[in-house]
């Protein structure tokens, strides 16, 4: 059995298996080898010496001392084994194989014995078992409790040896474990085969790095030697010690996550029946399954990488298939067609395996790695003249020769690296993927065998029968909302339609109204252990190209194989499907239509015939099934199958019958017409799908009367009708890139059939029949009641009087008599008069009207049992306890006017609450006490405020660190008690914010470092938070700069996000805030409102129970928010484990919001949400209206304390057994709703008090404390004088220099410390060096510096040189990481090097200079000069809006590598731009001794001419980039 997930997490209640959901983990991860050498121990201590240095990307259990995993591959160690285990009889090492084993601590002599017989039976001469020889008492409790018992197995082959010998070894330990796992199905998850080859043997285990050589006295053995070594830090988000999923797995090294596991299994099972190759043919059955749905992700890769590996692969080929680069957009490869061929062939044969991954890898005969296609994790590389190369996760972790290094470089996005440990040969990425592409023919085998679908047409025709046409709406679930909101915006503007003020109507499974089978559907998003990815400003890395056809052998490539269609949409139109159905391929179409019969189990007997239907045609040859409800007329005797239901069955039928392979799924249906509609059915299997109806809908559209009217007028671009339908599919296909991208998927071919969803409101019956693998963790519907939902809404269309106008169930908008909506005018309106009066009976007016509501919410069905006696009110904490627990949301100054935003903060300050900045930083005029206040309650220095008091204070307690960083400044983040990480927010987890042009004032602009008037877009979190251990390194970030001040990291609900949680409490997080997908008050897409995250009831209850069986509760406090309004909802809340309560859209409400749901539009009616003045003059609230808000709340809540006999609330924390399922009421859909994750109890948990959590988590002693006990430092830093001071800095030194910044920024602010601190340091600089670092920090560093340098500099300089006594050219080695200037407000950098990828990502301010750059250069930027006079990558300043950048080019090839989306590209074409640019150059020579830039300083007009300036439309009319207003006519 491998490394299994069937026990990494209790989950009770949940139907099917939860798949993808329990155990996540990130790394630091390398490799050592030798090309000169012969094998020594030297570089097995330099292996575990890396590793020791890369012990901060790692972590530790709740004991802080067993650590989540550490480990090492190498050649097995032949002389140690001959001196020590067989010094009599020496071993013959090319027959012999050797095993590690984990077993169980008992029932050894059992299993031992499974595994001899095993041997014995296949031909192997047992030679001995070995004792390895550990430590126990150098782990830590956790993990010495867990230890498993260690042995080695030795074997030797009669007859086998090299290639043949490591496939028997790799037959005969699946069938090992195969039998032990049917003959002791429990045991079998604690035995584990860590390695069993003739090449290469893996320790590891759960342990601190440190410990790993301590732990097994072999690794520290003199004799122990090897020509190279795999190392491996493990980061799990997961706590219980499981010793198998350490790493290194047997062929790799995993640093990432595969985001489409689901899918990627599913398709393996459904490809093992037409795997064969001669050299497995005696193994076949042995080694299947390949893959196990309980394994992490890391141990399936490793599974299928070792199956191509056994078929002859080499493992560069076997991973070039596997995680395949974007060669698509890749200028590189446009030279290289061969490669590009070679991944065109296999992108029809198997999907990639999709995730932000650096995979190491090893066979014994070649050592390398390689990233995935988006290269966010970073890979460095070092080559040596003595021949030793050196990759890892980071630089400096090896201390080595500088006079001896030859070759700096890093790997760049689907870039391989590798050595041929038998030729000693160093190859690099083309050379790799030349060779391997060169092989076959397969550039003439997809000539010969695929065609590609070209577009056609679209119809134009117009159906005059309106009534048939509204009775299909109706038929297949449209209304109103769905066609005026949706396709018709789409026609229109080919983009997505935009809402705001999150989702409030209940649930679909709570909700009386009928819904279409998608509404029960969410989707899941990444957050933390993997990231959200860029589909706006990094589409090159996408694609939703997908093929049609049989797929054949993976293992044996011919060009049979390369027969398919190649789309490069899902999306067809009518002819494009008909033209399919010409082509060469057997098609066979499936009508979905059926009989209504009165028969009890009716739906489940029809979908199994269609299911019996479909194999039944794919025996006979059937190429591509169409699944269709296209009829001429519908008939009220008839129902259909919902397309999702259907295509989910015959998938996994198909799967089931091993035959999925065979055929494609195209769907040709009327119930699909938005994003998440479409998203479900490529999920759950689809291949194509034809909306036919929603593309008739466009043309009806086009067609009206209105519409014309409105393009005659310009109202609307004057479309054609094909225009018009084009714009919808090119909607739709922008929405498909953004759900995929917000789970950090790359590819619709890997997320066709990965299941990335979570149900609410279907049951068990349901699941099983099509959803196979999918969470449904509250059950819901059976097939008989779902089936009633879907007769409802069809036989609607058949009503007598059929209305005029498709029916408005008001599930967007709030409509009179239709769905409910909790933020309703009724209850606003009284809400309003509640606080304004202070009103108790009013705000009792208030709360009847939420508990009179229908079940919205999941707690809605849930009531509160105590068997305590009440106790007076008297006795229970009183209000001011309560109120300190609040905070509002985090809803920026920008998105709100600046009235709302301070007046939200005053309030949360008088009450001890806290407030939240939101993404858009905050005036510093805010972090004092507001001055002259007079009686009247104004200020002259805040005149717009109204209802001030003495001492009120505008600060927000909270501020919010997103991934625009704006205003995020030294100043900003010191005036804060907490400072809060949003990696996602409720109405659009996975995306960024946004900031409509219209809103960004003078006043904005100036507080977020941008231009007035222009658009501001946050990225993805993905750029410094793209993994759990870079989260944690952002928290260490934010606990260097202010030490006083908590952090809290923002989560939105989903399954998993316990483990989740589980990572970010061992990432030093303080606090944990749960936020339900009904949250968010600004702009989002409609379809991320309806269709993302799931209510926090279920997410606060599962990451309050993970966190408190694995021990960690105790560090966290968590913060729960999305839709709070009462006191109730406060103690339920309580109960499930929430110490914090946050407010986002109901504080608003409380301040005079309306409901107007027009807030991304910038004309709020009230002021809320709105920068124009004359709106803002209207704004209505004043503090003491929350104020009294939230005195109403804790009120309530002591009221119900004292009902339930409790004094504090803190008592209730986590008690479900208070919990209780309201019998009385009866739910409209379903009676087999069920909530038992929700009334879990964790047992003997004792939560420490809030009191003593208050407390932030420490960094411990940093390289920053002891400069700052320095006195000369404190006296210059007090002084304001200058001092210099030379420090040696190693890579375990991180964000050196920002606890520093923050004590200057405390006491002079950004701008005003006129003092000078020089620091010079050597050696290798840790992660963030020189983060945060304000105005008057120098910064010389001789060496190199690992990502995020300079990250939210604001001021002062860095400077980045090699060593002195380096001799190789620097201009073309990597000097720093990915990710630096990343959110700069200030300051510059000078590098005499190449920087990473993703340099200068949302600069704003700070000027810099470097020899070269790698991927995604100056994206998001909006200010700032950015300077490179080397070799850059792709993707070139997309997204940027502001600040200038110039570029050599004398490879004559930028204008590729530039995204002109938004900026223009051109030549030095003013005297301003050529002295700005060599003004820079000159600074770079005189700080760096740049010999580039000295030759391009003494070549100038040479060098000119080969310059290109980049410019953003905001920059166009300046004298720098304007020919026509620079006071120069020439450059001359």
């Amino acid at each position: 059995m491998q490394a299994s997930r069937s026990y990494t997490y209790r989950i009770d209640g949940y139907l099917r298996q939860p798949v993808i959901t329990q155990e996540r983990d990130s790394c630091g991860v390398g490799f050592l080898v030798e090309t000169q050498k012969s094998a020594t121990h030297r570089l097995i201590v330099q292996a575990l010496e890396s590793l020791t240095c890369m012990e901060h990307r790692g972590a530790c259990s709740a004991d802080r001392d067993t650590g989540d995993g550490a480990g090492i591959t190498t050649h097995i160690p032949w002389d140690l084994f001959n001196n020590t285990t067989f010094a009599q009889a020496k071993l013959q090492k090319t027959k012999v194989g050797v095993a590690m084993v984990f077993f169980p601590t008992i029932k050894l002599s059992e299993l031992q014995s499974i595994f001899n017989w095993v041997l014995l039976e296949e031909n192997f001469i047992i030679i001995k078992w070995r004792k390895v020889p550990i430590r126990h008492d150098v782990l830590g409790s956790l993990s010495r409790k867990n230890c498993p018992i260690i042995q080695q197995c030795f074997v030797e082959s009669p007859n086998l040896e090299n290639d043949d010998l490591e496939r028997a070894l790799y037959a005969v330990r699946k069938k090992i474990e195969k039998i032990i796992a049917q003959a002791y199905e429990q045991l079998s998850h604690d035995f584990y085969i860590c390695s069993f080859s003739s090449r290469i043997i893996v320790y590891k285990g759960m342990m601190r790095s440190a410990v790993l050589g301590q732990f097994y006295e072999d690794l520290y053995n003199p004799y122990y030697k090897s020509i190279f070594a795999i190392y491996h830090r493990r980061f799990s988000t997961n706590t219980m010690p499981k010793w198998p999923l350490a790493q290194p797995m047997r062929f790799i090294a995993h640093n990432g996550e595969i985001n489409t596991l689901l899918g990627n299994l599913n398709w393996m099972r459904s490809r093992e029946p037409f795997l064969f190759h001669p050299k497995l043919m005696n193994y076949l059955d042995t080694i299947k399954p390949i893959t196990n749905l309980e394994n992490s992700d890391s141990a399936n890769l490793d599974a299928v990488f070792e199956l191509l590996i056994a078929s002859g692969m080499t493992p560069e080929q076997a991973l070039m298939i596997l995680i395949p680069e974007a060669y698509q957009n890749q200028p590189v490869t446009k030279c290289y067609q061969t490669i590009v061929d070679f991944y065109e062939y296999y992108s029809h044969l198997q999907e990639p395996w999709d995730g932000p991954a650096l995979v190491v890898f090893t066979d014994g005969k070649h050592v390398g790695a390689t990233l995935d296609r988006n290269g966010l994790r970073p890979a460095r590389y070092c080559i040596t003249s003595d021949g030793l190369v050196a990759l890892g996760s980071e630089t400096g972790v090896l201390e080595l020769d500088v006079q001896k290094i030859i070759e700096k470089g890093r790997l760049g996005p689907g870039q391989m690296f590798s050595v041929d440990i038998i030729t000693q040969e160093v190859l690099n990425n083309l050379q790799i993927k030349s060779d391997i592409a060169g092989k076959f023919t397969y550039h003439n085998w997809l000539l010969s065998s695929r065609i590609e679908l070209n577009p056609e047409n679209y119809l134009t025709d117009f159906d005059s029968d309106f009534l048939n046409l509204m009775r299909m709406h109706t038929a297949f679930g449209y209304s109103n909302e769905d066609v005026e909101l949706v396709i018709e915006h789409m026609a229109s503007s080919a983009k997505e339609p935009t809402f705001c003020m999150g989702d409030d109507i209940p649930l679909s499974i709570l909700s009386n109204k009928p819904h279409v089978l998608f509404d029960y559907f969410k989707q899941r998003f990444a957050q933390v252990t993997n990231p959200a990815i860029d589909s706006l400003r990094e589409n090159l890395v996408m694609s939703l190209s997908i093929s049609l056809g049989p797929k054949g052998n993976l293992l044996d490539p011919t060009q049979s194989m390369a027969r398919s269609i190649k789309l490069s949409s899902p999306i067809l139109n009518e002819l494009e499907l008909k033209k399919i159905e010409a082509l060469s391929f057997k098609v066979y179409r499936i009508t979905t239509f059926f009989m209504y019969t009165h028969d009890n189990n009716l739906l489940k007997s029809i979908i199994n015939d269609f299911c019996k239907k479909s194999s039944n045609a794919v025996l006979k040859g059937v190429e591509i099934l169409i699944l269709t409800d296209r009829s001429n007329s519908i008939n009220v005797d008839q129902l259909f199958i919902p397309p999702l239901l259907l295509v989910g069955a015959i998938h996994h039928h198909l799967i089931q019958k091993n035959l999925r392979q065979n055929v494609s799924i195209i769907v040709d249906t009327a119930q699909c017409w938005n994003t998440h509609h479409f998203a479900c059915l490529i999920g759950y299997g689809a291949n194509a799908i034809c909306p036919y109806l929603a593309f008739k809908t466009a043309r009806q559209w086009w067609y009206q009367n209105r519409t014309q009217k409105l393009m005659e007028i310009g109202k609307l671009n004057s479309w054609t009708i094909e225009e018009a339908q084009n714009n919808y599919r090119i909607a739709i296909e922008k929405g498909l890139l953004k759900i995929l991208s917000k789970m950090g998927i790359s590819l619709l071919s890997s997320y066709q059939g990965a299941q990335i969803f979570e149900i609410l409101g279907l049951g068990f019956e349901v699941i099983d029949i099509a959803f196979k693998g999918t969470v449904s963790r509250v059950g819901g519907m059976s097939l008989n009641e779902l089936l009633q939902e879907i007769k409802v809404t069809y036989h609607s269309a058949f009503s007598i009087n059929l209305p005029k106008k498709l029916p408005n169930f008001g599930y967007v908008q709030y409509r009179p008599g239709a769905e409910y909506h909790v933020n309703n005018p009724e209850m606003s309106k009284v809400l309003h008069k509640a606080v304004r009066s202070k009103n108790i009976q009013l705000y009792n007016a208030y709360k009847q009207l939420l508990i009179d509501r229908p079940p919205t919410n999941l707690r809605d069905l849930l009531e509160i049992k105590s068997i305590r006696s009440p106790i007076s009110i008297d006795e229970v904490e009183p209000v001011d306890s309560i109120m300190q627990r609040f905070c509002t949301g985090g809803m920026s100054l920008g998105a709100l006017s600046r009235e709302t935003h301070e007046t939200l903060a005053i309030a949360m300050n008088r009450i001890g609450g806290k407030s939240n900045s939101g993404e858009g930083g905050e005036d510093p005029e805010r972090f004092t006490l507001i001055e002259n206040i007079n009686n009247l309650g104004l200020s002259n220095s805040f005149p717009h405020l109204k209802g001030l008091k003495d001492y009120d204070l505008a600060n927000s307690a909270i501020k919010q660190i997103a991934s625009g960083r704006f205003g995020v400044t030294p100043q900003y983040l010191v005036n804060a008690k907490q400072l809060e990480i949003k990696i996602a927010q409720g109405a659009k987890p996975g995306e960024g914010g946004q900031l409509p042009g219209k809103k960004v004032s003078s006043y904005i602009a100036k507080l977020r470092n941008c231009k007035p008037g222009v658009t501001l877009i946050s990225p993805p979190p993905h750029h410094d938070i793209y993994s759990i251990e870079d989260l944690a390194q952002l928290i260490f970030d934010l606990h260097q700069i202010n030490p006083d001040a908590q952090v809290s990291v923002k989560l939105v609900s989903e399954i998993g996000i316990g483990t989740v949680a589980a990572g970010v409490a061992k990432g030093n997080a303080d606090i944990i805030q749960i936020s339900g997908h009904d949250g968010g008050t600004g702009a989002s897409p409609l379809s991320s409102i309806k269709h993302a995250g799931v209510p926090w009831e279920l997410g606060l209850t599962e990451v309050h129970q993970l966190l408190s069986n694995n021990h960690l509760r105790n560090r966290i406090i968590l913060r729960v928010d999305g839709g709070l309004r009462t006191g109730r909802d406060i103690i339920l809340a309580t109960l499930m484990g929430a110490e914090e309560y946050g407010f986002g859209t109901i504080a608003m409400i409380a301040t005079g919001c309306v409901m107007a749901r027009i807030c991304h539009t910038n004309n709020c009616p009230v002021g809320v949400a709105t920068q124009r003045q004359d709106l803002r003059n209207r704004y209505p609230g004043i503090p003491s209206d929350l104020v009294n808000f939230f005195f109403f709340i804790a009120q309530e809540a002591r009221g119900i304390l004292a009902s339930l006999g409790y004094k504090k609330l803190h008592d209730l924390l986590g008690n479900t057994n208070l919990l209780r399922i309201n019998k009385n009421i009866q739910l409209h859909k379903t009676k087999y709703l069920h909530l038992n994750s929700l009334l879990m109890h964790v047992n003997n948990i004792k939560i420490t008090s809030l009191d003593l959590k208050a407390i932030p988590h420490n960094n411990g002693y940093v390289l920053d404390d002891q400069l700052l006990l320095d006195p000369n430092i404190i006296q210059a830093i007090k002084n304001q004088t200058s001092i210099s001071k030379k420090i040696k800095i190693f890579n375990i030194h991180r964000t050196v220099g920002a606890r520093i910044s923050g004590k200057i920024a405390k006491i002079y602010g950004d701008n005003s410390f006129q003092g000078h601190l020089y620091l010079y340091f050597q050696g290798s600089a840790g992660q963030s060096f020189g983060a945060f670092i304000g105005k008057g920090m120098h910064f010389i560093l001789s060496g190199e510096a690992n990502d995020y340098v300079g990250k939210g500099m604001n001021g002062g300089e860095i400077i980045i040189i090699p060593p002195a006594s380096c001799s190789c050219d620097a201009s073309n080695q990597v000097i720093l990481g990915n990710t630096c200037l990343y959110g700069a407000t200030g300051g510059i950098l000078f590098a005499r090097g190449r920087a990473g990828e993703r340099f200068a990502v949302r600069n704003s301010l700070a000027q810099a200079v470097v020899e070269g750059v790698g991927d995604h250069c100056c994206e998001y930027m909006t200010g700032g000069v950015i300077v490179v006079i080397g070799q850059a990558g792709r993707n070139i300043a997309a997204g940027m809006t502001g600040g200038l950048a110039y570029f050599l080019d004398e490879e004559n090839n930028i204008i590729l590598k530039v995204n002109k989306e938004i900026v223009t590209i051109q030549r030095i074409i003013t005297k301003e731009a050529e002295c700005q640019l060599k003004d820079l150059i000159k600074l770079h020579a005189e700080k760096t001794f740049s010999q580039k830039a000295q030759q391009i300083l003494q070549a100038w007009n040479n060098y000119l001419p080969l310059f290109w300036q980049v410019v953003p439309p905001s920059e166009m009319n300046l004298p720098v980039t304007n020919s026509l207003l620079s006071e120069f006519t020439s450059l001359t």
